[in-house]
């Protein structure tokens, strides 16, 4: 009976622990939220607007003395532009990127020396460099860059004012320019798709002067006298950006 009794009371006693234990929920830790990363490689294409400006005078060849004051003449047009590159985020806010492309470009204008002209198109260019970026959020990158870019223009078919616009058999061939560049833009993740991005720059290049002889052309000969020629180019352009590793 004692001991009937001695169970009875330890069984009343424990009874409000344990159902103060099946009272208490289990808490159970949050899920992580998704974590973006703008780590990994892309490829990218689009196109833009762009312009192209020189500074040249007609001179002799050989010996480069000048003939003729400094004249100022451009282009303006279209293109289009493929590329890709590599990013890394090495903080929460940075990001350091490498990148590479190649513009189709029609870009068309007048080369002149002063007495001499001709229709002169930038066919094409290419550039490789770098850039640093600040997330402004985790999806709104910001950045600026620079590297090395080559430009192709096209050949010139000379005229002259003095002899109403007939052609003097001469040609400026066509010619490659290298220098570098300097870019700033932003890069916005769409989310429409998975790694769907689209990037709009500001792009300045500046590429070296170079002596250039004209060609006579019956002859294919150098002619005695050639063009010294600086130029650069301002571009903007608006591409999609597919990142094909991106995590999120």
């Amino acid at each position: 009976m004692n001991r009937l009794l001695l169970s009875v009371a330890a069984i009343l006693i424990a009874s409000p622990a344990v159902a103060a234990d099946m009272a208490t929920p289990v808490m159970k830790a949050p899920m992580a939220a998704p974590v973006t990363s703008w780590t990994g490689c892309y490829l990218a294409g689009g196109g833009g607007y762009g312009m192209w400006n020189q500074d040249s005078h007609w001179e002799t060849n050989p010996g480069h003395v000048a003939l003729y004051t400094k004249t100022t003449a451009g282009g303006r047009g279209w293109f289009g532009t493929v590329g890709g590159g590599c990013d890394w985020q090495f903080n929460p806010r940075w990001v350091l990127g490498v990148f590479g492309d190649f513009d189709f470009t029609d870009i068309k204008g007048t080369h002149n020396n002063g007495g001499w002209f001709g229709d002169e198109k930038e066919r094409s260019a290419w550039a490789v460099g770098a850039r640093l970026g600040y997330l402004i959020t985790p999806s709104l990158l910001t950045y600026v860059g620079g590297g090395y870019t080559e430009a192709r223009f096209s050949s010139v078919n000379v005229f002259s004012v003095a002899v109403a616009l007939t052609p003097i058999g001469i040609t400026l061939p066509a010619t490659t320019y290298s220098g570098w560049f300097l870019a700033t833009g932003y890069e916005y993740n769409l989310g429409w798709l998975p790694g769907l991005f689209w990037r709009t720059e500001y792009r300045y290049a500046q590429y070296d002067g170079k002596h250039i002889p004209y060609i006579v052309n019956a002859t294919g000969l150098q002619d005695t006298t050639g063009v010294f020629a600086e130029k650069f180019t301002q571009t903007i352009r608006s591409e999609l950006v597919w990142r094909f590793n991106w995590t999120r």
